[in-house]
């Protein structure tokens, strides 16, 4: 395998479980590679321009009586937009249960109330398409937290739990919610990360299974037609008690380990980076220039532009 690939894994993991995990990543590979479009195989064929520009929009922002939605987005964008866009970034259209979206019930589905995936691909046959990888965190309403709840083995370390009372007062985070929330669950009370809110409860990378079944959920949105990928925040996803939590090597590695994965079988696909910090860290977010994001947001950009018109 890749050693783009095998790298990351071994620093996670170590050695050993790296090799286990190696097979198991192979074959997730080999069963995608045939589903991904064939446009997004090429990586010389999604060079960007200063002609390119995407619209940002909720899934429900544009919306006529007795039509889903997303299928009204895509006839609003074929009729208005085509002379004026190249693509079209949709927020978290995924079943959800709070933050607009942004605490994801399911990777796979699209909220039954607002359309189907044959909407998205209708929407991506005439535009480049942004979909949000919310990896962080799942909604506390969702299949995999409620079977964490339940103990079920599959599930029992899928999600960050702390015992005891340890230092947290290094954690660095954008809530002054508590960061830790405490369920009732089959083997009693869990104390859960939750860096953003009580329904948004933080997933366990340090569980290589984990890591597997969001490389899963971040190839099947290239399957769907996603051009572009967004990590949503993305600079708070490996937590290690001592530390800021906060662009650490770990969370590096696991976006190499995803460029290098799409570098394998969809080069064509683009991963930007929701980092919204000092400009030195988000820079650190491009790696060395070829193993991370090829894009990161530049939030002061819009806002100066404007103050200097």
């Amino acid at each position: 395998m890749n050693p783009a690939v095998t790298q990351p894994l071994d620093f996670l993991y170590g050695g050993t479980v790296a090799r286990a995990l190696a097979p198991k990543l192979d074959a997730l590979l080999g069963s995608v590679r045939p589903r991904v479009p064939a446009a997004l195989k090429s990586g010389g064929a999604s060079a960007l321009t200063e002609r390119d520009a995407l619209l940002i929009t909720y899934a429900d922002q544009v919306r006529e009586p007795g039509v889903p939605p997303l299928r009204t987005l895509a006839g609003f964008c074929e009729t208005h937009l085509r002379e004026i866009i190249s693509g079209a970034h949709v927020l978290p259209f995924y079943p959800w249960s709070s933050d607009d979206g942004f605490s994801v019930k399911d990777f796979f589905t699209v909220e039954p109330g607002f359309g189907t995936w044959d909407d998205i691909e209708r929407l991506g046959a005439n535009f480049d398409l942004m979909f949000d990888a919310v990896f962080n965190h799942l909604s506390a309403q969702g299949d995999w937290f409620q079977r964490f709840l339940r103990d079920e083995p599959e599930f029992r370390d899928f999600f960050v739990t702390v015992e005891g009372d340890p230092d947290l007062s290094h954690v660095v985070r954008p809530r002054a919610l508590p960061l830790l929330t405490e369920f009732q669950s089959a083997r009693g009370p869990r104390r859960v990360w939750t860096t953003f809110s009580a329904d948004q409860v933080d997933l366990n990378f340090k569980n290589p299974e984990v890591l597997l079944r969001v490389l899963e959920a971040l190839l099947f949105y290239v399957t769907k037609g996603a051009r572009f990928i967004r990590l949503d925040a993305i600079a708070f996803l490996w937590k290690e008690i001592g530390t800021t939590c906060l662009h650490l090597p770990q969370t590096h590695a696991v976006i190499q380990l995803m460029r290098a994965v799409l570098d394998e079988v969809a080069p064509g696909v683009r991963l930007i980076t929701e980092t919204n910090v000092p400009h030195a860290d988000n820079l650190s977010y491009f790696g060395h220039g070829t193993n991370e994001a090829q894009l990161v947001y530049n939030f002061a950009l819009p806002p100066l532009v404007l103050h200097s018109i």
